[in-house]
């Protein structure tokens, strides 16, 4: 497979998913701020600004503030911009995509103007949603007509490090929270786990059992335990000679290896211990994982612009070039 068209297969993997967990962390938030009084917006739009590194701008924020900035906005980060960046990555790489996956893409990124105008006339919510049953069909397309080669993985492979990354950043948000804080139900419900962790847990709502379950469950597809070892194996697949008798050859794969080995083999109930270095660092293992991979599969070779071509003295052309 081409670098470029693995590269695209990755990033429409991430850009999907980003769109994706931001509409899910961005609805529960709106709900919030609409229906408790008690809660401050202001306080509340900049913790959701942080969870998604996006920086918050001067003045007083509110639900729509918030709302066109995360959702509406064409800078960085937003919605808008996340599904907008997947359609051009499957614009160019229509040769390993399948016609449904791109026509999803196409129509989700063209119907972005109408599920605006539905939201400011009807509330937040319609986007939202509109945003999740896109994505929603866009993996079942993607799950459905793709065939299980290189190209799925890759797929597969960015849609995992960005769900990983983005729990992660909702976690982060309720780190230093009480165990006993009601925040805890809307990491859950955040995370589409609402309904599997109740009958899970019989109904038993308690932070270290809500942290364990979005981290540490093995059946959880959102979990991050869960992602991190799908990412594992498609790397893994990926390796063109996998029966190495030193373990993991590429930095990607030991990275990988070493965060799932620290979940799964992590004492219990010691997690909320040290909740927010451990959430940092499966972070910043993100972001390492990503270089790694870029580095491997992506960019093995370095750019270079031609700039001057001239003879040698002995005869032979030398081409000079910026690396």
């Amino acid at each position: 497979m081409l670098a470029r068209n693995a590269e695209s297969l990755y990033w429409i993997g991430r850009y999907v998913e980003r769109a994706d967990d931001t509409a899910r962390i961005l609805d529960v938030a709106v709900h919030q701020l609409l229906e408790d009084a008690t809660v401050d917006p202001d306080r509340t739009s900049r913790v959701l600004l942080r969870v998604l590194g996006i920086e918050p701008p001067d003045g007083i924020l509110d639900v729509w503030s918030v709302t066109d900035l995360v959702a509406f906005s064409h800078d960085g980060g937003s919605i808008t911009d996340s599904i907008a960046n997947a359609r051009e990555n499957a614009r160019g790489a229509r040769e390993v995509t399948s016609s449904e996956m791109w026509e999803c893409l196409n129509a989700t990124y063209i119907g972005l103007a109408v599920a605006e105008k539905a939201a400011r006339s009807l509330g937040p919510h319609e986007f939202f949603h509109y945003v999740q049953d896109r994505a929603a069909m866009f993996a079942g397309l993607s799950d459905s007509t793709l065939s299980r080669d290189d190209g799925y993985r890759f797929l597969l492979l960015g849609r995992s490090i960005e769900r990983v990354d983005m729990t992660v950043r909702l976690l982060l948000s309720r780190a230093g929270d009480r165990t006993s804080s009601p925040a805890w139900v809307t990491v859950l419900r955040s995370a589409g786990a609402h309904d599997t962790y109740l009958r899970t847990h019989r109904g038993a709502l308690d932070a270290n059992l809500v942290a364990e379950f979005i981290l540490l469950d093995r059946l959880f597809p959102r979990s991050v335990f869960h992602s991190v070892r799908v990412a594992e194996n498609c790397l893994t697949e990926l390796d063109q000679r996998p029966s190495s008798r030193v373990g993991a050859r590429h930095e990607a794969q030991r990275l990988l290896g070493r965060a799932r080995s620290e979940l799964e083999f992590l004492p219990p109930g010691v997690l909320l211990e040290d909740l927010q270095n451990r959430l940092l660092s499966l972070q910043k293992t993100c972001r390492e994982v990503s270089e790694a991979i870029a580095l491997q599969y992506f960019h093995a070779a370095p750019w270079v612009a031609w700039t001057d071509l001239h003879s040698s003295r002995d005869g032979q052309v030398q081409v000079e070039g910026e690396l």
